[in-house]
This record gives C-alpha cells, sequence and structure tokens, in this order.
C-alpha cells in the first residue's frame, strides 16, 4: 500500500501534464511565428511556452489546494521539457544545471513582468510592452498588437473554463 502511493501518478500530476502538453502544442501554432512575427527559434519557442505556462498558472492562482497541486504539476512538466529539450540537442549533464537554473529565473522573471503588465488592464499598453520585449524580442517586425489582443482572448476564455475541468488536465485554448 505504501508503495502504491508513490508508485501511483497523483492526479494533479496527471493533469498537469496534459495541461503543459496542451500548452506546447498551443504555443507552436504557426500563425505565431508566420503571422505575429515570433521568431522560429530556441528563444521564439521558450517565450512562447513560457507564456502558455504563466496562462495556466495564472488561471489557477488562488483557486484552492487542488489548483495549487495543479499549477506545481504543470511547472514541473515545464522543467522536465526545458531539461529534456537540453539534453537532446545534446547540452552535456554538467552544463544542463546551470542552464535550468537561468531558465528558471528568466521563468520567474516573466511571471512577474506579466502579473504587473496585466495589472494596468483594461489599458493594454503595459502588456503591449511586455509582449514586444519577451515574444518579440524588441525587434519591431513583430505584431505585438495582435499578440496582447490574443492574451486577452486567452485570459478571458481560461478565465470562462471550469476549474473542475482544467484540474482533470482539460483545456480549450483561443485560436491565436
Amino acid at each position: 500500500m505504501f508503495l502504491d502511493r508513490w508508485l501511483k501518478p497523483r492526479p494533479a500530476k496527471l493533469a498537469g501534464a496534459k495541461l503543459y502538453a496542451s500548452a506546447v502544442a498551443q504555443a507552436r501554432s504557426a500563425t505565431f511565428y508566420r503571422d505575429y512575427g515570433v521568431r522560429d527559434s530556441l528563444e521564439g519557442r521558450f517565450e512562447l511556452f513560457s507564456l502558455h505556462v504563466i496562462f495556466l498558472v495564472e488561471r489557477l492562482k488562488g483557486q484552492g489546494e487542488a489548483a495549487a497541486e495543479t499549477s506545481q504539476a504543470v511547472f514541473d512538466a515545464y522543467v522536465k521539457g526545458l531539461d529534456d529539450a537540453f539534453r537532446e540537442i545534446g547540452v552535456s549533464d554538467t552544463a544542463v544545471g546551470k542552464k535550468m537554473k537561468k531558465l528558471a529565473g528568466a521563468f520567474y522573471g516573466r511571471l512577474k513582468a506579466y502579473d504587473d503588465a496585466i495589472g494596468g488592464f483594461p489599458e493594454t499598453t503595459a502588456t503591449r510592452e511586455f509582449i514586444a520585449r519577451t515574444a518579440l524580442e524588441e525587434r519591431s517586425d513583430g505584431d505585438a498588437a495582435a499578440l496582447t489582443t490574443y492574451v486577452i482572448k486567452v485570459r478571458e476564455a481560461l478565465a470562462a473554463q471550469p476549474l473542475d475541468a482544467l484540474l482533470q488536465g482539460d483545456v480549450t485554448w483561443p485560436n491565436p
């Protein structure tokens, strides 16, 4: 019985893995790269993966213990995904830890900047500046206004989705 508890995946862990996989699939939508000007590069993908994880973390924040566990599981799946990606591209085991520490810091910085940016809603200037700085890497050829509209659309769509569905790992993303 003791081992069963440790070997059997917890519902939050399963839901977190499903939510993360869905966030990755959404972040890989061609529209972001083709139409909105996000570079199809390691950096561009990192920014979009991070943004979609932030959407989920934000939606689950303050929704109780099960939501907190699921949010942590989303983050854990995100970290594991980054770690796996580094190993796939041939980063040495000794360097992975250093890179992961740097990316964790970058993620938390973006999470704080995102929270600050959306704190000004319905005014969207800060959000547009956040998008330009992160997802568009301060390049002038991206469409920060369209990505800001997408951010608003995602926040509204996630807010409308039942918490119970999210806690099961079910999420519906709007079209970019």
